[in-house]
């Protein structure tokens, strides 16, 4: 399994809306790098949901229940879309500013990528947040 993160701006896309509609697409990136964690996606694989510019914290978990496709939003094929399903909210959100301040995370896509709106998260990464969060998987 992989593991990713997803950026949305919660006035545009919030994990409250996620959760009611209880799957989306993620189209509409425009980035070849986050297009190409896109399309490194299988299904199963689990993404934090972050909420970028307002909050700027990781609110929940999605779970891609659809891989690639191309993106509904444009002609263009060199775009794709993911469908995600919600799959557990964080107990408590992680701050951005809780991630920047533990050098643990130095590396992390979110951190080092501040601008990147699909990046990659590595499994310990994706455990420790999760214990951040007061998330426990099984």
């Amino acid at each position: 399994m992989n593991y990713w993160l997803i950026k949305s701006e919660p006035f545009k896309y919030s994990w409250d809306q996620f959760k009611k509609d209880k799957k989306t697409g993620w189209d509409g990136v425009r980035n070849y790098a986050a297009r190409n964690n896109l399309r490194d996606m299988k299904k199963g694989d689990l993404a934090f949901f972050y909420h970028s510019n307002e909050g700027m914290e990781i609110v929940g978990i999605a779970k891609v229940v659809k891989e690639h496709y191309q993106d509904p939003t444009t002609e263009e094929t060199a775009w794709l879309a993911v469908d995600f399903a919600p799959f557990k909210d964080m107990k408590k959100p992680v701050t951005l500013e809780t991630l920047k301040k533990d050098p643990f995370f130095k590396n992390m896509d979110l951190i080092r990528l501040a601008r990147l709106s699909v990046g990659k998260v590595n499994e310990t990464e994706f455990f420790k947040i999760c214990d951040l969060g007061g998330v426990v998987l099984k």
